[in-house]
Parts: C-alpha cells; structure tokens; sequence
C-alpha cells in the first residue's frame, strides 16, 4: 500500500497535510497520536471513504478507484473495522459475515456459512453464530466485525480504534484477536489508543500530529528514544498512568 502526499481538507480545515506511508506486504503499522490528529481520517482514505484533496493512494500497485466498480472490487480486497460495530441488527451472526461474500464474490451460500463458521471458530465464537448483535458483548460484536470482514479475503486490514468504543475487560479480547492476524502474516494498518498493543505487535509505529507523520520507527525504538519533541510530549502524557 502506498500512500503519497496525501492532502484532505474539511472547509478550511486540513486534516491530511501532505501524507505519504508505505506499507509492505505483511507488515503491521500501529498509528498513534492524539484525538484529532488525522489518524482515523488517514485510515478512511485508504478504502475511499474520504475522497482526497490531493495524492495518490495505491493498493497493490493500483491506484485508488474514483467510483463504481473498480472501487467496490477494492474495498471487497480492503478489510475494515470500525469503532463502531457497523453489524445488520436484524441479521443473525452467521449472515452478517456471509452476506458479502455471496452478494458481493458470488460465493455459494454454503460455502460462506463454511467459512463464517471457521472464522467464529478462530475468533473464539463458534457458538454465537445464530445470535442477533445485540445478544452479544462490545467485544463480542467487535470481534464478529473482525470475522465479517476475513470473510471477504482481503490483502490488507484497516482497523480504525477497534477497541475504543468498548469496556476495559473486552479489549484484549479484540487485540488479542489482532494479534493473532499479525502472527499469520496479514497486512494491517492499525489505528489505536493502545500503547502495549503497539509496542507488542506492530512492526513499525507511525506518529500523527496535526495531521502530518511526525515521525515513525520500530516500536522499541519509538517508545524508548522518540526523536521529536512532539512525540516525547505525546508519549510522556500517555505512558505517565
């Protein structure tokens, strides 16, 4: 994925100033910085869910569609997880991770209950499939996102604060989740609060703030000798609790 001199306004607001990111074919990015930074707005450029102002965004090699189909083809290769769970209330579990697949890839609707059933399994839901969403907990609901958009096969993953929206005792039952994508070799940019979680499974961490990349490293070399003064402020406000 290659992301170059990105620039997104809101009015006369610029929430991407001139952004560029490349990131490698399994590699795990964690991006961090505080509220308002233009990380979440990063994120949502990347499937086009925010149009941009200027740049060039590319997946694979191919630039970023305007509209139609070719976009629709490329969100179906980039997976997304929102704060929010975004899941069909009315659906059962089972049908919310089909229902792409077999409308959007076409696929036999028995082989995407198969699949959605290995999913749950590797999510540790397998038995929650006939449940409606709001039977389930946040970090149930977030990890059923999680299983949704596996379900579609996608190069990369985008996760956009997965654990922000939920209860303290939920959230290392979703990192641990992602976790265990980054151990399999999954292409993942990871929006996030969690400082551990960055620290423990990212190959790089990018640091965002007013809407630039401040700086971005290893993460034991970013948590440990940070190179700006804006990251050391950053870090010495969320690493002091």
């Amino acid at each position: 994925m290659r992301i170059s001199h990105v620039v997104k306004r809101f009015g006369d607001f610029t929430a991407l100033d001139d952004v560029s990111l490349d990131i490698h074919r399994g590699e795990v990015v964690t991006v961090v910085g505080a509220s308002g930074s233009g990380k979440s707005t990063l994120c949502r450029t990347i499937n086009r869910l925010e149009t941009i102002d200027s740049g060039t965004i590319e997946v694979d090699g191919v630039p970023l569609p305007e509209e139609g189909k070719e976009l629709a083809r490329l969100r179906a290769e980039v997976g997304m997880v929102f704060q929010s769970f975004n899941l069909f209330p009315h659906l059962s579990v089972l049908d919310n991770i089909t229902l792409a697949p077999v409308k959007v890839r076409g696929i036999e609707r028995a082989a995407a209950q198969e699949r959605a059933r290995s999913l749950l399994e590797r999510v540790g839901l397998a038995d929650q499939a006939a449940k409606r969403p709001t039977q389930l907990s946040g970090g149930q609901a977030q990890r059923v996102a999680i299983a949704r958009a596996l379900a579609m096969d996608p190069k990369v993953m985008l996760f956009d604060e997965p654990t922000s929206a939920l209860d303290p005792e939920m959230i290392n039952e979703v990192l641990d989740v992602i976790k265990d994508l980054a151990a399999s070799g999954m292409t993942m940019l990871v929006v996030t609060h969690e400082m551990g979680f960055a620290r423990s499974a990212a190959d790089r961490v990018v640091f965002m703030d007013a809407g630039q990349i401040v700086e971005a490293g290893a993460p034991a070399e970013f948590f440990s000798h940070p190179r700006t003064e804006r990251a050391r402020d950053f870090l010495s406000k969320v690493l002091s609790h």
